[in-house]
């Protein structure tokens, strides 16, 4: 199909930019490696729940910094190139495939480094994984799109921080109940509920970007 191959042109456009520029890989590594490294200067120890918190704190924020820029980071000539070549479908499934890429492999090296630093005993290692992966694929869907939409206005950090703080907040409130689950070691059946909404989010979030993305991409 037509749009498949307009995916894996871009998607791969999007990696190799990434390799030659390390831009937002050497960002978010920096970022998380300091931002821990204070919380530890900090702290020291923590309990459980301060853990949980700050670990999806700190990852929250990776996140913003690293696909806030998404669309705002391309120039005019570039999306001028973009519409000619390939349909404003494939072009933000890519988006959304890259981030999420991005934010999965920038999540584990954030989950290791941060275990690392602050030694705390998680009930269900499993779990906790599936709840990271879920919580980087959610950031990646939401912020996705609304740095599209945001990139269209001229004060645009303003009106990406008051477009992602009511879809957020929800997200992260579910995030971070599965992801206590697990460091409680509760029944897996226990958190079916919290990774079914999870996933139902994600599902509707991306549709509703391949669906309203094709009137942003006119303007």
């Amino acid at each position: 199909m037509k749009i498949v191959s307009e995916i894996k042109y871009l998607l791969k456009k999007e990696i190799l930019l990434e390799w030659r520029s390390k831009y937002a890989l050497n960002g978010i590594l920096l970022y998380v490696v300091a931002t821990v490294f204070v919380c530890y200067l900090s702290f020291r120890t923590t309990p459980p729940l301060v853990w949980n918190a700050l670990f999806w704190i700190i990852l929250l924020f990776a996140a913003i910094n690293a696909i806030s820029k998404s669309f705002v980071q391309e120039s005019k000539g570039r999306l001028l190139y973009y519409y000619q070549i390939a349909s404003p479908q494939a072009i933000i499934i890519a988006k959304i495939i890259y981030n999420i890429l991005l934010m999965i492999l920038m999540s584990v090296i954030a989950l290791a480094f941060y275990s690392i630093v602050f030694q705390n005993e998680v009930g269900d290692k499993p779990l906790y994984f599936v709840a990271v992966i879920l919580g980087a694929i959610s950031f990646s869907s939401v912020f996705t799109m609304i740095s599209a939409i945001a990139s269209k206005a001229n004060n645009n950090g303003t009106l990406m921080a008051i477009l992602s703080f009511p879809v957020i907040i929800p997200v992260l409130m579910l995030i971070i109940k599965l992801s206590k689950n697990a460091m409680d070691g509760l029944d897996r059946s226990v958190s079916l509920d919290e990774i079914g909404v999870l996933t139902a989010i994600n599902l509707i979030v991306i549709t509703v970007s391949l669906l309203l993305f094709p009137y942003l991409w006119r303007d």
